[in-house]
């Protein structure tokens, strides 16, 4: 039996590509009760009723993650926020709360739940309790090693498990972190992380005082307290890269101290389908489109490969280096991690094979309409990367809107084409479906030969 292949949505657009491109399932936030606020397009209730009516209508599965710590005042007010979700019929609510868990489940019992990995359910005793109260699967702590995974699936085999096989990693021990709550009071527990993990952390002398405790060796002038402001973003600056300035949150194009390696454990997805494993779940509510995309679409192949029995294709490893990553890690699923796992050297993320360079959004008789995101140019190796299969192709034509040959697409805001003929795209174009079409992405070669195909 296949493992789902559950895929993160923190827009309708990312859902829909994600489906497109292979995923069985996609879960997204509550808004007020999930773990991310930010950059969640599922905060309009009426759009995430749209979302679960079009997942069902594609015979897909969509989970809400309702996963925060509450305190009081929102235990107070769950109950009534939870009405309008539970008629949506989503097929599954993600919770991590035992009291929120225990009111869905008096109020209502037929609605599955599976524990979210806030939870950190990190043995077998722990799975058989959750599925005394009632549970439908347990998403399992990212700290485990395979060998502990295969023994609770082993100990548990009628409760459904579900492993994370890809995405950011937090220091803390799942995602239970205090340092942004503290460093500028928001608290990542409620949703509001700030990734105070990877901004830069100067060091000072200290000394010891009589009393204890421990102090600047050469302390500055006194300055007047400021409060945090906490709407704004900062721009952080290295005392060994001045004037090179970085967001304070965490986004594709950077990040700091504490910097933990991304998961990417595409080479383990034939063990967890020989070991029963119900789902392999993709982390990255706030990424985009495409990385919904070629994650799903590179996730799908290896489950689909190991459900055959064929043998791992090295090239899926490359595949997800199109992807923007701060190096890669297995995480913890080899239980004696070296430092390794742990990113040292830089804080930027890197996008080293491929980059995305171009959204298609429509097509003629002659040729592919390209949206450009990046910039690109004749010469350019390219790949289409479409839901049957992916066309590596060199680029020796390109027109502007006019239908004026040009040389560049300059970058972002523009429109051009992609003629099929001169770029010998006409074979691959007859095969195309509107489905194709209608989620087609274009991609660069930056180093490297471009990336393997899936045709």
């Amino acid at each position: 039996m296949k493992p789902e292949l559950l895929s993160p949505a923190g827009t309708r657009k990312a859902m829909q590509y994600a489906y497109a491109f292979g995923a069985d399932a996609v879960y997204a936030g509550q808004p007020r009760y999930s773990l991310r606020v930010r950059e969640n397009e599922f905060n309009k209730l009426e759009v995430m009723a749209e979302a679960v009516e079009e997942a069902h209508r594609l015979g897909k599965k969509f989970y809400i993650a309702s996963n925060i710590a509450p305190h009081n005042l929102k235990v107070r007010s769950y109950l009534k926020n939870m009405e309008p979700v539970i008629e949506m019929k989503p097929d599954a609510l993600i919770m991590s709360d035992p009291g929120l868990i225990m009111m869905v489940r008096e109020r209502w019992p037929e609605v599955p739940i599976h524990l979210s990995v806030q939870a950190n359910a990190v043995n077998y005793a722990t799975v058989k309790f959750w599925q005394k109260f009632g549970l439908s699967r347990i998403i399992l702590s990212r700290e485990l090693s395979i060998k502990e995974v295969a023994e609770i699936q082993e100990e548990c085999p009628d409760m459904e498990l579900e492993v994370f096989v890809h995405g950011a990693l937090c220091i803390a021990y799942s995602g239970r972190c205090l340092l942004s709550g503290y460093m500028n009071h928001r608290d990542s527990n409620q949703g509001n992380c700030t990734n105070a993990c990877r901004w830069d952390y100067k060091v000072s002398d200290a000394v010891q005082t009589l009393e204890g405790d421990i102090v600047l060796k050469n302390p500055p002038p006194p300055q007047k307290p400021q409060l945090p402001i906490l709407d704004q973003v900062f721009l952080l600056e290295e005392p060994q890269r001045p004037g090179e300035y970085m967001p304070a949150y965490e986004d594709e194009h950077g990040t700091y101290i504490m910097n933990s390696k991304d998961l990417r454990a595409v080479q383990h997805v034939k063990t967890f389908t020989d070991m029963g494993i119900s789902s392999l779940k993709i982390e990255g509510r706030t990424k985009s489109f495409f990385y919904a995309a070629r994650t799903a679409q590179v996730y799908r192949k290896a489950i689909d490969d190991a459900a055959a029995g064929v043998e791992f294709n090295e090239n899926l490893l490359e595949m997800l280096d199109s992807l923007s990553n701060r190096g890669y890690t297995e995480g913890f699923f080899q239980r004696h991690a070296s430092e390794s796992m742990q990113n040292y050297e830089h804080g930027r993320s890197m996008a080293n094979k491929q980059q995305f360079v171009g959204d298609i959004i429509d097509r003629d008789a002659d040729g592919i309409i390209v949206d450009v995101k990046n910039k690109f140019g004749l010469d350019d190796e390219l790949e289409l990367m479409t839901p049957t299969g992916n066309t590596v192709f060199n680029l020796n034509a390109l027109l502007n809107q006019k239908s004026d040959s040009i040389e560049v697409a300059p970058g972002s805001g523009h429109i051009v084409k992609i003629p099929y003929a001169e770029n010998q795209l006409g074979d691959r174009a007859s095969q195309l479906t509107e489905h194709d079409h209608q989620y087609a992405l274009l991609m660069k070669a930056v180093k490297s030969p471009a990336e393997p195909s899936l045709a």
